[in-house]
């Protein structure tokens, strides 16, 4: 399984305007109030997920469907799943249909044109006492959409990023685990440093900052009404350290095309002594670059950090919603969530806690780098942060270009921030 980051440039955009103008709605979707899921339950609920029907995950969902038709015998679930490719064009035609299924599978972006149009049921409102029960960037992923008030999915599984270190490059510069830095400020500075005592053959800058990267500062990045406003002092700086690392040899120039797979390859040639990637990087390490593992360590990424989020949804217009609700609560309860990311190797669960119990469940299986990851990312999740559903991937594309610009010399830092900020408001997919 990947992270499934999939902000889709300029689809969401026409989507929540064609959604909008086939239902008339004016966002924000589902009940008034609280929905009753304790009393004896009936009928029939569609559940669809993306892309886990096969050898790895079938089991699991005919067990678990299984476990709550046993508790609820009146109810039965109909499992439906949709391939990867494709997947948001399925959505907005089976919103456009209404033919939505009772429960979905959707992460924030692909959810918001659908919450706009008043397509999914308000969780919040529907359940009050849910909240507490999950993570809370988790949450908060589905809780931040512009101009809608209300949390329209619960958290599933998640994932983050993770630094990796080679600790063998690094120990002539007096770097140890230990020594580690914990701040970008402090990394860029590191990297500097390392670039110049060892004449630009160690470099520790594997690409170009992002908005995660100012997010893991805690620079704002965009104000109460979802305007982006991270062309700020405080992101100048960070723009012109990278800029400063580069001059410094502290960054291979192939870093600026802002390929991420670029990123972890030019770890694995070792080429860098620093990359970032999930838990699972280490099965790579270990598949393609076997004695580079033993030298690599993991550590959170410095600040904030990033937030991958998948979670589960309702349809507003469900025919049964008291079953609806009750069955995505028992899919995304803890003991459940627990289970599925057993299978899941390297996402945590979406609940407040349970991520201790997945370690020492599935540790024995794996290797220790990956154990030790694991725990890692774990232990981040709970101050990780998604970046806004409103960043697609147009807009992504579009500061790789200007960073490539800034980092070279070539525009400045305040000129590259203000044209990719202007470039963000005037593509928002909220507007």
């Amino acid at each position: 399984m990947k992270h499934r980051s999939t902000a889709v440039a300029g689809i969401a955009a026409a989507a929540s305007l064609l959604l909008a103008g086939c239902t008339g709605a004016g966002g924000g979707g589902g009940a008034a109030g609280p929905i009753d899921t304790d009393g004896e339950l009936s009928g029939t609920v569609q559940f669809q997920t993306w892309s886990l029907k096969n050898e790895k995950f079938t089991p699991y969902f005919e067990a678990l469907i299984d476990d709550f038709e046993k508790e609820n015998p009146e109810v039965t679930v109909d499992w439906i799943d949709q391939p990867g490719d494709g997947y948001q064009d399925k959505i907005l035609s089976q919103a456009n249909s209404d033919t939505l299924p009772d429960v979905l599978n959707l992460p924030p972006d692909i959810a918001f044109p659908l919450v706009q149009a008043g397509k999914l049921l308000d969780l919040a409102a529907a359940d009050p006492d849910l909240e507490a029960a999950y993570n809370a960037g988790g949450w908060a992923a589905y809780s931040g959409f512009s101009g809608v008030e209300g949390t329209y999915g619960l958290p599933w599984y998640l994932g983050s990023d993770l630094s990796w270190w080679n600790l063998e490059q690094l120990a002539p510069y007096d770097v140890t685990k230990d020594s580690l830095p914990t701040t970008t400020t402090d990394w860029l500075e590191l990297a500097k440093t390392v670039a110049a005592d060892s004449a630009g053959e160690v470099q520790l800058v594997s690409s170009m900052p992002g908005l995660d990267t100012f997010i893991a500062a805690e620079v704002p990045v965009m104000d109460e009404d979802g305007t982006f406003v991270f062309n700020s002092p405080e992101a100048v700086e960070i723009v012109q350290q990278y800029a400063d690392a580069y001059a410094a040899g502290a960054m291979p120039a192939e870093a600026l095309t802002g390929s991420y797979a670029g990123n972890a390859e030019m770890f694995l040639q070792g080429k860098v002594a620093y990359t970032t990637g999930g838990s699972g990087f280490a099965g790579d390490l270990r598949t393609k670059a076997p004695t580079l593992l033993e030298q690599t360590t993991a550590t959170a990424r410095p600040g904030v950090p990033p937030l991958f989020v998948q979670g589960i949804n309702v349809s507003a217009d469900s025919k049964n919603p008291s079953a609806a609700l009750a069955f995505a609560e028992f899919v995304t309860n803890e003991a459940n969530q627990v289970e599925f990311v057993k299978l899941a190797v390297g996402f945590a669960p979406g609940t407040a806690g349970g991520t201790d119990e997945v370690v020492s469940s599935v540790s024995a299986d794996l290797d220790p780098a990956q154990a030790e990851a694991m725990t890692v990312m774990f232990d981040a999740l709970d101050e990780a942060e998604a970046t806004p559903f409103q960043w697609t991937g147009a807009m992504t594309d579009y500061l790789n270009q200007q960073m490539a610009l800034a980092i070279r010399g070539d525009l400045g830092a305040e000129e590259a921030l203000d044209k990719i900020v202007d470039y963000a408001n005037e593509n928002r997919i909220d507007q």
